[in-house]
């Protein structure tokens, strides 16, 4: 996902993009982070001296390939990036979800049926679309989050502590996850509520949910569950999300490395490629981490009613989940979902990190030329 962008670098070389797990995600220019350099004198400097100067030589290399966007610019290319990425598979993401809250429903066991039997019994807006606007109102400010404390600690593990790029890297995305998980949460436990519930009155299918949408949603689970309700499968959101985000980046490290040998060193990938590379990473990513979706979707969704109607217990973990999935419907239904989820995770994968970067090198540019304009006034 990363390119290496500057302000006076004229069209976006898609051919040219790094693999985040090499510098993260695409930054453009800015600085003063890295820290001034004082004279040695005419005497010859001795060993701690030496190394003063090469620690600030590696910082100031390091900041100069990092190219370092301004944190706002990051913010509002992160949550603009994330919304098109989540939006583009909204519908997928529908079907996932009443596979896997659902898994003994014939009609919905494969994607295909599902997706049509979905369209033709409750429609666009009110079925497939089901709960589009607490994920949208979610992922924008999530995804900001996320970029931001990204951004942040990678910054400073790399340039203050020089801390090796894929430590670092994944230290800062486990604490990105962590601080967009408070935002996230809440807005895809309303999201997946309202997905499996599909239309109001569905008199298709019995989730054991009828909210008449996202407002009334969240009066009626905190007024009947208790406030926690909203952040029921956080631990599994966190479980599920880590790892995922973990062998995403260390997948397109290697598939943008093969895809650039490929090409020839130096020269453009093409968008096709890139769109590849992106892709396959978050394909396989999301295929692996599949058992860690489905019980999160689980936990997220269950109530002692529709717990007891299955014959099961409230699961309170993920383990805990993952053990009453096997016991009671076999290792198979661990895998609910995962065609549709392999696609979702796939396009939405390219589509996030693609748009990431063009806003970012649209904003970088327009605020370079700003500063020119008020330089030269």
């Amino acid at each position: 996902m990363s390119q290496e962008l500057s302000p006076s670098s004229g069209s976006l070389p898609l051919g040219n993009l790094e693999p985040i797990i090499s510098h993260g995600p695409a930054i453009g220019s800015g600085g003063g982070l890295s820290g001034g350099g004082g004279g040695y004198g005419p005497s010859k400097p001795g060993k701690q001296d030496r190394t003063e100067a090469k620690k600030h030589d590696s910082s100031t290399n390091r900041e100069h390939e990092m190219k370092l966007s301004p944190m706002f610019n990051v913010l509002i290319a992160g949550g603009v990036g994330g919304a098109f990425g989540d939006s583009s598979m909204y519908p997928l993401d529908t079907v996932k979800t009443r596979q896997q809250g659902s898994p003994n429903t014939i009609k919905y066991r494969t994607m295909w049926t599902a997706s049509k039997t979905i369209l033709k019994e409750e429609g666009i807006f009110r079925g497939i679309y089901r709960g589009y606007l607490p994920a949208l109102l979610g992922s924008f400010p999530s995804t900001m989050a996320f970029f931001g404390a990204y951004e942040t600690t990678k910054r400073k593990l790399i340039l203050d502590y020089e801390v090796p790029d894929t430590l670092a890297h994944l230290t800062a995305g486990f604490l990105g996850d962590l601080a967009s998980s408070f935002i996230y949460v809440p807005s895809e436990v309303l999201k997946t509520r309202l997905q499996l519930q599909g239309r109001y009155n569905n008199p298709y299918f019995n989730s054991g949910y009828n909210y008449r949408g996202m407002t009334d949603a969240v009066r009626t689970i905190v007024r009947t569950e208790g406030p926690g309700a909203m952040f029921y499968g956080f631990k599994a959101t966190l479980v599920r999300d880590l790892p995922f985000s973990a062998l995403q980046l260390a997948f397109y490290e290697k598939f943008h490395q093969a895809a650039q040998r490929l090409a020839g060193h130096g020269n453009d990938m093409g968008i096709g490629l890139e769109l590849a590379t992106g892709a396959l990473a978050g394909g396989l990513a999301g295929m692996i981490t599949t058992p860690l979706d489905v019980v999160k979707t689980r936990i997220q969704t269950q109530t002692p009613e529709t717990a007891a109607r299955a014959g099961e217990t409230i699961a309170n973990s993920t383990w805990s989940g993952l053990k009453t999935i096997y016991k009671n419907e076999g290792i198979a239904r661990s895998f609910s979902g995962v065609g549709p989820r392999i696609v979702w995770t796939s396009i939405q994968s390219s589509v996030m990190l693609l748009v990431y970067q063009y806003t970012l090198k649209f904003l970088d540019d327009r605020q370079t030329a700003s500063d020119r304009q008020t330089v030269l006034a």
